[in-house]
């Protein structure tokens, strides 16, 4: 790390020490989300961390996004998931919206006083996101909505929502992208839904009846919408590995801090090699998925983003996150199992990383694509 990404670490872990870790254990049996605390990570100018400054952002690197993902992680899965869907429904908004636009959304986003949420998955469309079946009808002066979308991050809580629907006919060209907004006549948002890990952030259906969106807030054009999606996401396998790298590098402190002062045979447990290699390899495992990490946002901030790294990234670090987790368990033994240590709730939270931002199935059929279009190039 440069001296940056150290200050902005050692930052970071004070604030989460003192705001965050002591409600964490409430917060994930209650499923209670703190809007002070997303809203004191923007102020301290996390929350855009990677937007330029003049709509209020940090104007930093995906490298040093990365860096304050994976510590928010060490602490919150379920916050430092909030943060990173919001900087990617900003990124968008910078990336494909107009002056207009991102003067009127970017703003608020940025400072945390509000949080964005990401509409692309439904029912029928997960991995498959081209089948999407909501539709935007073009009436006079914009668009009206209907559909619903599932496993919404945020989805209640978030005031700006990027959403995709079909304008066009079937595939992905028939897709566009919609900038909607909390409290738009038509827009709707379904039971809470009750889940294994990262209960602290909510996670809902939105559901779209007549839902009129001004033609102001079609993003680029019509028939763009996957080409935004999937900018998107590229990104968001880097934010989301560094969760998967932070979460599991948890998991290990809590395992070798136990394992150093739990006795048995009138021994640590540390001093027994079975421990001492599984302690090993998850070093080993976590230290090679912040290393990918890290080479995916490099290449990203350099101007040369790479979809195979950033799919490594993904999959290797969400791989790491369950299996370390898991391991972590396993050391602690009984007591790890309870809720008296956190590491069962690591381990419930490690799961989804798997799944979100494209399946780790999607990741190996991504890399294999690359693959195949290197070698056969050359």
């Amino acid at each position: 790390m440069n001296e940056l990404q150290t200050e902005l670490k050692s930052q970071l872990e004070k604030f989460c020490l003192a705001k965050i870790e002591p409600f964490m254990e409430h917060d994930d049996e209650t499923e209670e989300f703190r809007m002070s605390i997303f809203t004191e990570l923007g102020q301290l100018g996390f929350c855009g961390i990677t937007l330029p400054e003049e709509y209020g952002g940090a104007g930093l690197t995906y490298g040093d996004c990365a860096v304050a993902l994976e510590e928010i992680a060490k602490y919150s899965v379920a916050y430092s998931v909030t943060t990173s869907v919001s900087i990617m429904v900003q990124s968008i908004i910078n990336d494909f919206g107009t002056a207009k636009q991102k003067a009127a959304f970017l703003p608020s986003l940025t400072s945390g006083s509000e949080i964005g949420a990401f509409c692309l998955s439904e029912s029928s469309a997960g991995s498959d996101a081209g089948s999407l079946k909501t539709t935007a009808k073009k009436v006079e002066g914009g668009y009206n909505l209907n559909g619903t979308k599932l496993w919404i991050t945020s989805a209640g809580i978030a005031k700006t929502y990027i959403v995709m629907a079909r304008t066009g006919g079937e595939g992905s060209k028939g897709i566009s992208a919609f900038i909607v907004r909390d409290g738009a006549k038509g827009l709707s948002f379904g039971k809470k839904e009750k889940k294994m890990g990262w209960r602290a952030s909510p996670t809902r259906e939105v559901i779209f009846e007549n839902c009129f969106i001004p033609d102001e807030n079609l993003l680029i054009g019509e028939g763009e919408g996957f080409k935004v999606a999937m900018a998107a996401l590229d990104k968001g396998r880097i934010t989301i590995g560094a969760i998967g790298v932070g979460l599991a590098q948890r998991a290990l402190d809590e395992s070798v801090k136990y394992s150093l002062t739990r006795q048995q045979f009138n021994h640590p447990i540390f001093e027994f090699q079975g421990l001492q290699f599984m302690m090993a390899d998850m070093a080993c495992e976590i230290e090679a998925s912040r290393l990918l990490v890290q080479e995916a946002a490099r290449l990203y901030d350099a101007g040369t983003p790479n979809s195979k790294i950033a799919s490594f990234a993904k999959l290797k670090s969400t791989d790491t996150a369950m299996k370390v987790t898991t391991d972590a368990v396993q050391i602690l033994g009984g007591v790890g199992y309870t809720r008296e240590y956190p590491l069962e709730r690591f381990m419930r939270d490690a799961k989804v990383l798997q799944i979100v931002e494209g399946t780790n199935q999607v990741q190996r059929v991504v890399i294999a694509r690359q693959l195949k279009k290197e070698y056969t190039t050359h």
